[in-house]
């Protein structure tokens, strides 16, 4: 087996070509990009009241940033360093598992280049420290599956990433459950130490959220925010095939939206056109959310076919490698490149807060924001959305590497890179609300960083097979 360890002048180089490459990102887009969610961050902790809907250590983050420096481009400076460490540690660990040294090294470095990669990283979404820490897992187990074992050491690591993982997306501790029994499947030592790690890495973001925020006088995300992809299914079901439902079931539906928001907000893809239309009422949903949620699950027993066609259709950003253009919403989503928070909340929208006016961009390289925007449009034409913006593409391409690698390495350890990959896309294919790219922005940053060990493990296999094939035919000769 090949085994490339990187001297630390080399990580060094590297890390640093990654992280300037970063910093002209956040030169161009100070003090980020962001969105209506980003706006709700500060929201929530300037104006009140604190809410963990979102993520409320990155909501702390954001916080933090105002506090210490008056302004937002504090956490996109750290995002950038933080990529740079996170691409340069997986480098490193697909290096020490028989990745080609300079082909792996070349593709970290160019990789900022790529919006998928730079701009986001300069992104004020709770989504990059989520991504960053997704594709630190996937370092880590490249780690053991070089060292093919597991120690105690690496178990801790781990064990730290999986737990922040969760800390950054409500439904981190699905994608940690499903990693965790991929990895139980794939290791021979430390089982019950592996598995007893997971379960205490996804019950602690549960129990932070359902006790100790509540009790510090953060409150539990609304019924609605839980439940949303539910109510979708019904609207989909509802404008499809409006005779599963009887003067009940219209009654409750019409006490949250008129039953035209219902029929309007019925489309597979995306769950934007139902919850985020003046018309619909959170207050009313949130109260009657135990009926919707009874309608439900009548529609699930009743038609699951149904149902399930919804999600798959819903999940399309995890399984689907192209877009679809000609439906609603089925188009992917990348960044919000507004200019001002104002374009997407008014004073009504949000609870209203003075620092509101620090979501607005303000490069401060104005020559270095025209190259990045223009690099940006291009990158997002529909032509290139296959390759650069859905996750599920790059999904494939790191069960192939993982699986060749296994192959040709004589390793069972390797594919426990991507078990981390398969656990987000198929917790996003259960249940997601829209297109958008950032859900599956990990595959992307993996899939990517595999290529180089995918092409030496195609060029491995015939050699691989004559060295087998040698071995069979020495004489069988014993020592006594």
């Amino acid at each position: 087996m090949h085994n490339a360890k990187a001297s630390r002048p080399g990580t060094l180089a590297t890390f640093l070509a990654i992280q300037a490459v970063l910093g002209c990102w956040w030169l161009a887009y100070h003090p980020g990009l962001f969105s209506r969610d980003s706006v709700l961050y500060l929201s929530h902790t300037m104006a009140g009241p604190w809410v963990s809907d979102h993520s409320v250590v990155y909501d702390a983050l954001l916080w933090l940033s105002v506090r210490v420096s008056g302004d937002l481009g504090l956490v996109t400076l750290l995002q950038t360093t933080a990529m740079a460490a996170t691409l340069t540690y997986l480098a490193t660990a697909l290096r020490a598992l028989g990745a080609p040294p300079r082909s792996t090294t070349a593709v970290a470095v160019l990789m900022p280049l790529l919006p998928p990669v730079g701009a986001f990283a300069v992104t004020l979404w709770k989504d990059v420290p989520f991504t960053l820490c997704v594709v630190a897992v996937a370092a880590s187990c490249a780690g053991m599956a070089a060292a093919r074992t597991v120690t105690p050491r690496r178990l801790a690591g781990l064990g730290a990433l999986l737990t922040a993982l969760g800390l950054f997306r409500a439904n981190g501790f699905l994608i940690v459950a499903v990693t965790v029994v991929v990895l139980v499947l794939v290791v021979r030592v430390m089982r019950v130490r592996l598995a007893l790690v997971g379960a205490t890495a996804a019950a602690i973001p549960l129990l932070l959220t359902n006790l100790a925020f509540p009790a510090v006088g953060i409150a539990t995300p609304s019924r609605t925010y839980v439940y949303h992809t539910a109510f979708g299914d019904i609207a989909v079901l509802y404008r499809g095939h409006p005779e599963l439902f009887d003067h009940r079931d219209r009654a409750v539906m019409a006490g949250v939206a008129p039953l035209s928001r219902w029929t309007a907000g019925g489309t597979c893809h995306t769950i934007n056109p139902l919850i985020w239309r003046d018309d619909f009422n959170w207050r009313q949903a949130d109260a009657r959310a135990g009926e919707l949620l009874d309608l439900w699950k009548r529609l699930l027993l009743r038609r699951p076919g149904l149902v399930v066609d919804a999600r798959l259709c819903r999940g399309a950003i995890a399984w689907k490698i192209t877009q679809d253009e000609s439906a609603v919403g089925g188009e992917t989503y990348h960044f919000s490149r507004r200019p001002t928070a104002e374009a997407y909340v008014g004073p009504d929208k949000v609870p209203d807060f003075p620092e509101r006016h620090l979501f607005s961009l303000r490069p401060v390289s104005q020559e270095l924001y025209q190259v990045a925007d223009a690099w940006l449009l291009h990158a997002a034409a529909p032509r290139h959305d296959w390759l650069l913006w859905r996750g599920a593409l790059w999904s494939y391409v790191s069960y192939l590497a993982v699986g060749l690698a296994a192959w040709a390495l004589r390793n069972r350890y390797a594919p426990a890179v991507a078990a981390v990959v398969a656990g987000q896309q198929l917790v996003i294919l259960a249940n997601i609300s829209a297109q958008d790219f950032r859900y599956m922005a990990a595959p992307v940053h993996v899939g990517m960083l595999l290529l180089p060990l995918l092409v030496a493990s195609v060029a491995r296999l015939p050699r691989g097979r004559r060295e087998t094939d040698a071995e069979q035919k020495l004489p069988d000769t014993h020592l006594f």
